[in-house]
């Protein structure tokens, strides 16, 4: 048997290539900003922070982003795809291939929060075109680096990474690196925001494209630039460990594309624009650049991949071609990185401002929409591209589980395919159509909206049994790492799971996430930015989707109470909700009225009004989906009493009726008893 490859020997040599990537990449970033002009002095008679700061922001973003994706590279290797020697070895906390995974981590992350840092500061220096040597720099700095939302996110981003870096150092189960990875990926999300894109006349677009495009190129990158580290320590696991790795990066290549897509689309007026415009130019390498990787990916798949485990076996060098491949494209990566930094700070042709826009479109970024007619319920559209990627591709993976259990034989009710397929056309057609639209300028159709989505989408999800379907059609890992479903079973199974199952938490979760939201300021906050629009949607979905599965979801789970208990809970809950439509439709102010008051819409002339009729919405509509969930309670009551009954006459028909006979047998002992205990009367 042919001993792995040696862990010494190519290590100091695969640590090269990180400064190589850098290296690369602050050269490419270099290059583009000279040729779009990103690092050009400024017109005459405008503040400049000095040429250093305009040169620095771009090479510096370049470091920081391999930086950032190493980060979640090494920790999605280090959680969910490096198998230990053996199993036990795999579930051990002191596993040398993860250990490994866990230091990169801790080393790229500092390095990621340290150039967060360094950035953010620079930033400053270039919005208040102030010098970093210039009298006050430090207090100005300190005054206002939270009140700018793009230093306020690079100073999210910063604490992101010292949260991940510091939790690595620490690490050592794979669940710990889950739950870094995440805080990682949060990190580079919020990217999205600070980027040009978010200042777009597109915004909502553009804000989702980037994030998009930032989460999947980290994942891409980064997991093949951890490979490339981490290949030594690997030995005859690599073969396994790139198939893993293989289907992520199919994942992100498909991702990186279509917000590519969408990202230029807000960004340049025609196709025509990428030949013709210095922006549209760095923009076509990028291009060449993503399908060349493409290509390399392609045959990564198809040729070296599938003879990695017999090179491994025999003692050849088969693997090293894929070693170089993969090195090769990590190097083309860094070019992309740096490009794309460069891009991040030039103008694109399409301006990213409206001029003189109106008052709905500067607090909405959507302009105002007509008043509603009757045929505006099918007519009105306006894509809002996260969500409708998130229903297709939630009912996408759906099928394709149900059609991998049909091709093992297995049934799986068409029932819950329906209610699963019904609830997602519905959430497309309600963010993306007349309630979208509506219910981002009157409060009425805001209810409504809000209703469907806590109330009347998650009945139906619940009832297409998802993670039973998930369970079932997944392949489960047998090396004790981290897998889709083993991701799923540790979190129905989790505390938080636990706690958010119980009926009680789950109605009072229900009932007090709207005293909290809509009388505060996170109703305003939800109305005029992207991100809480879309973290309303979110928590609305989800809230009513923890509440449908404690009442009638089928999934496993903490155990249900019974039905009785449930009902009681149930009917609570509709009390509490009534309340809260009645507290609407007798309120005497508006809420969120720097809103409301603002906008002058044409068709609502008295906004309270429109406000308590949102709060009869709240109180009738309602009402409708608390009683399907009733009826639903009751059946399933039904059902399973006849299940029961029939699970007892089977048992009597096998034993003779054995309970029976000695159930009577108790009551003829307990009448002897009697009998001889009494007392004569006189």
């Amino acid at each position: 048997m042919s001993s792995p490859p040696p862990v010494r020997a190519g290590g100091t040599r695969r640590w090269t290539l990180v400064p190589l990537v850098v290296l690369l990449g602050l050269l490419a970033s270099a290059l583009a900003a000279a040729f779009t002009g990103a690092a050009a002095p400024l017109e005459a008679g405008l503040n400049s922070a000095g040429a250093g700061v305009r040169w620095a922001l771009p090479l510096l973003r370049a470091a920081h982003d391999v930086a950032a994706a190493l980060t979640v590279g090494a920790l999605l290797f280090g959680a969910m795809l490096v198998p230990g020697k053996t199993r036990r070895a795999t579930e051990g906390l002191d596993e040398p291939r993860r250990a490994a995974a866990y230091r990169i981590a801790t080393l790229s992350g500092f390095a990621w929060a340290l150039l967060a840092v360094v950035i953010v500061v620079l930033q400053f220096a270039d919005l208040a075109g102030m010098p970093l040597s210039a009298p006050g720099f430090g207090a100005s700095f300190a005054a206002t680096v939270w009140a700018i939302e793009p230093l306020r996110i690079g100073l999210l981003t910063a604490g992101a990474a010292v949260v991940a870096a510091s939790g690595a150092s620490l690490a050592r189960s794979r669940w710990t690196g889950v739950w870094l990875l995440a805080i990682a990926l949060f990190g580079v999300v919020v990217l999205g925001l600070a980027g040009h894109a978010g200042g777009s006349a597109d915004h909502e677009t553009a804000v989702n494209a980037l994030a998009a495009h930032l989460l999947s190129a980290a994942v891409w990158v980064g997991g093949l630039l951890a490979l490339v580290l981490l290949r030594g320590r690997l030995g005859r696991s690599l073969g396994v460990v790139v198939r893993r790795y293989s289907l992520v990066a199919l994942w992100c290549f498909a991702a990186l594309g279509i917000s590519g897509v969408m990202a230029a689309s807000t960004r340049l007026a025609s196709v025509a624009e990428l030949v013709t415009t210095r922006y549209g130019i760095l923009l076509t390498i990028k291009i060449v650049a993503f399908l060349l990787l493409g290509v390399a990916g392609w045959w990564h798949r198809q040729s070296t991949i599938g003879r990695i485990d017999g090179a491994l076996s025999s003692g050849d060098s088969t693997a090293r071609p894929f070693l170089r491949l993969a090195v090769s494209e990590t190097l083309l990566m860094g070019i992309t990185f740096g490009v794309a930094t460069a891009l991040a700070r030039s103008a694109p042709p399409v301006p990213e401002t409206v001029p003189n826009p109106s008052i709905v479109l500067a607090l909405t970024g959507f302009p105002a929409p007509p008043a509603p007619t009757a045929l505006s319920w099918v007519t009105t559209w306006r894509f809002e591209y996260l969500f409708l990627t998130a229903g297709l591709l939630a009912v996408g993976l759906y099928l394709a589980g149900v059609v991998r259990l049909r091709r093992r034989g297995v049934r799986w009710p068409v029932s819950r395919t329906i209610n699963w397929v019904v609830g997602w056309l519905v959430f497309i057609w309600a963010t993306n159509g007349y309630l979208g639209v509506y219910g981002r300028v009157a409060f009425s159709w805001h209810m409504t909206l809000h209703m469907i989505e806590a109330m009347l989408i998650p009945i139906f999800l619940v009832l297409g049994a998802p993670v039973t379907l998930a369970l079932r059609s997944l392949k489960p890992r047998k090396d004790g790492t981290v897998g889709p479903r083993e991701l799923i079973l540790g979190i129905i199974h989790s505390r938080y799971v636990r706690v958010v199952g119980n009926p009680i938490f789950a109605g009072a979760f229900f009932f007090m996430s709207l005293v909290v939201f809509y009388w505060t300021d996170l109703f305003y906050l939800a109305l005029t930015t992207h991100t809480g629009h879309v973290l309303m949607t979110v928590h609305f979905i989800l809230a009513g989707y923890f509440f449908a599965w404690v009442l009638v979801g089928v999934d496993p789970g903490p155990k249900k109470w019974g039905p009785a208990l449930r009902l009681v809970v149930l009917f609570a809950t509709i009390s509490f909700h009534a309340f809260f439509g009645v507290a609407i439709i007798g309120g005497e102010s508006i809420l969120a009225p720097q809103f409301f008051t603002t906008i002058h819409l044409p068709w609502i002339t008295d906004p309270l009004a429109d406000q308590r009729l949102g709060g009869s919405i709240a109180w009738a509509v309602g009402e409708l989906p608390s009683l399907a969930l009733a009826l639903i309670v009751a059946v399933q009551w039904a059902r399973s009493d006849r299940a029961e009954t029939k699970r007892r006459d089977r048992q009597a028909d096998r034993d003779g009726e054995a309970e029976l006979a000695a159930y009577n047998a108790r009551l003829a002992a307990l009448a002897r008893h009697d009998q001889r205990h009494s007392t004569p009367s006189s």
